[in-house]
């Protein structure tokens, strides 16, 4: 944490210094001491401080200032830090002033001048006023602030988007948060478009796209090298594994993610069966350190960056990029998973975001803590999200379509929920409205098969249905089944362009695609198993793959 400052304001150059130097004798060890020659200055400086997250200490301030007197100043600057303690400086005459300032202004003292020798007139009053400051002083966070509204989708979106890619931040609700207003009186902006950023540097963007995002805190999205041997697209369990093994085996790789690394598993709250945690371990864990693991082998990973198109020139494979750029490479890995199947029912995409959320959203465990919510969905990933939220919530709600969760759910997992007693499955249930101004307020479920019809409260309903995968951006350059997922291996053959282009005269390999040197691993291949040691298994498998197809390059 940077030490917390004291501000000294005078309008005479000359006392400032004086000021100043006494300070920084005497406390400079353990504060900052700033100055300002004017109380518009002064605010400026403070507004800066705030955005930075600096804790302010003490305030040393003359009265009689031509612009803006010393009390005036002091009664802007509580608003930005109503704990500092609060010193004037007055001459003889000013007594009265001081006096009735200590009781409308609260100030904390009065000190005349001249105040020599500081030792006897300076230091003991103010050592007394920091020692109780410092008594009652809470360090602040030091990371990346988020303010704006509960139930707004783009306040979701940015909350996760920062904890899917484990970047720390602390969560200022404009309604209820103490904190938001020195916040807000802090930003430069009169109307600031919410969500806001408020970066521990002072750095702030309104409303910033995931690009944005990425680009604040650091995240690389451009790549480093113009050629790489090998370009995995999607940092899910078998990109991720792949770009491990990829990079430790000697291959430059690089991998490239939209949205945050995981993909679906690092949504997820508990993952029990993966071999090697008798314990389990979350999501986000796998994921991260998947991440520190590929970094340290010198894999490049590019963050909120998507790619839109294949482009094949020979041996030389390029993938082409949402901001126009292009990453050329030897062999190519696609491992971008599947997305959840959008929800149809009346009023879901209006409160997509406000109360209505696809995967685990995590981030909003807090906001449902007391109120009940609703799980849609049997697989393994619904039944890890309601146990997670049984933690908070009065009561969950899991709608399954099927009769039993014994078809799609591991029965460890059935188990845990059988015995969780504010967890509820309502089989051969589904929703078929939703409503709510402004935020999700309640959904209508059709329940045991639509024999009959009821009509809940609900606070969030979080939506694990089906499986599209995401291979809309391949188009027509790989050949895909009935359903966008990637035929690979004995499934497919080379297509009509790669043999023109000079195909070799073999099948296409294991986890190989229609094009050679372009292969596919994990939930986005067709007859993929949906798990997560399948997919590292795929991912880890498929580089031994891209060396043969490389040898033969």
């Amino acid at each position: 944490m940077s030490k917390p400052f004291i501000l000294a304001l005078d309008d005479d150059p000359q006392v400032l210094q004086a000021v100043a130097r006494d300070l920084r004798s005497e406390y400079g060890s353990a504060y900052r001491v700033l100055t300002a020659g004017s109380g518009a200055a002064a605010l400026e400086l403070l507004a800066d401080r705030k955005r930075r997250g600096d804790p302010a200490a003490l305030f040393v301030v003359d009265q009689r200032m031509p612009a803006m007197s010393g009390v005036e100043f002091l009664a802007e600057a509580v608003e930005l830090y109503p704990d500092a303690r609060r010193v004037l400086l007055t001459a003889y005459a000013d007594t009265d002033a001081a006096i009735r300032a200590i009781n409308d202004a609260h100030v904390d003292h009065y000190l005349l001048k001249p105040w020599d020798p500081p030792e006897e007139r300076l230091y003991p009053v103010l050592t007394d006023l920091l020692d109780a400051w410092r008594g009652s002083f809470r360090p602040p966070f030091e990371g990346i602030r988020v303010v704006g509204y509960q139930w707004s989708p783009d306040s979701h979106r940015v909350k996760d988007f920062l904890a899917r890619n484990n970047i720390p931040y602390r969560w200022v609700d404009v309604e209820r948060s103490d904190e938001a207003d020195p916040l807000l009186a802090a930003l430069e902006a009169d109307a600031p478009a919410f969500p806001c950023l408020v970066l521990s540097d002072g750095r702030t963007a309104e409303n910033p796209d995931n690009r944005s995002i990425a680009e604040l805190v650091g995240l690389q999205t451009i790549a480093d090298r113009p050629f790489y041997d090998l370009a995995v697209v999607g940092a899910g369990p078998a990109g991720l594994a792949a770009a491990v093994y990829g990079a430790s085996e000697g291959l430059k790789t690089i991998s490239i993610e939209a949205e945050a690394p995981g993909g679906q598993a690092g949504m997820s709250s508990r993952i029990e069966n993966y071999l090697g945690f008798p314990s389990g371990l979350s999501g986000s864990d796998l994921a991260h350190r998947a991440v520190t693991q590929a970094k340290r082998f010198g894999v490049e990973i590019l963050s909120a960056q998507s790619v839109r198109g294949i482009r094949s020139d020979g041996p030389r494979r390029a993938l082409i990029l949402s901001d126009g750029n292009e990453v050329e490479c030897r062999a190519i890995l696609i491992a971008t998973g599947v997305s959840y199947r959008q929800l149809e029912a009346p009023g879901i995409a209006e409160l997509t975001g406000a109360g209505i959320y696809y995967g685990a959203a995590m981030t909003e465990g807090e906001s449902i803590r007391g109120h009940d919510v609703f799980v849609v969905g049997g697989a393994n990933s619904a039944g890890q999200a309601a146990m997670y939220f049984s933690r908070f919530a009065a009561n969950v709600t899991m709608l399954v379509r099927r009769s039993t969760l014994t078809e799609t759910m591991s029965a460890y997992l059935i188990d845990q929920i059988a015995a969780t007693q504010n967890i509820h499955v309502w089989t051969e249930s589904q929703v078929v409205a939703v409503a709510g101004d402004g935020k999700l307020e309640q959904l209508t479920v059709s329940r045991d098969g639509g024999a009959r019809t009821e009509v809940r409260p609900a606070t969030a309903l979080f939506i694990f249905i089906g499986a599209t995968p995401r291979t809309d951006w391949v188009g027509d350059a790989v050949t895909r089944d009935e359903h966008g997922f990637l035929l690979t291996g004995q499934d497919t053959e080379w297509t009509t362009a790669a043999v023109e282009a000079g195909a070799p005269e073999r099948v296409p390999y294991p986890l190989e695609t229609s094009v050679p040197g372009i292969f596919a691993a994990g939930d986005v291949r067709h007859g993929s198993v949906k798990r997560v040691a399948s997919a590292v298994g795929e991912g880890s498998m498929a580089v031994m793959f891209i060396h043969r197809y490389l040898a033969e390059d």
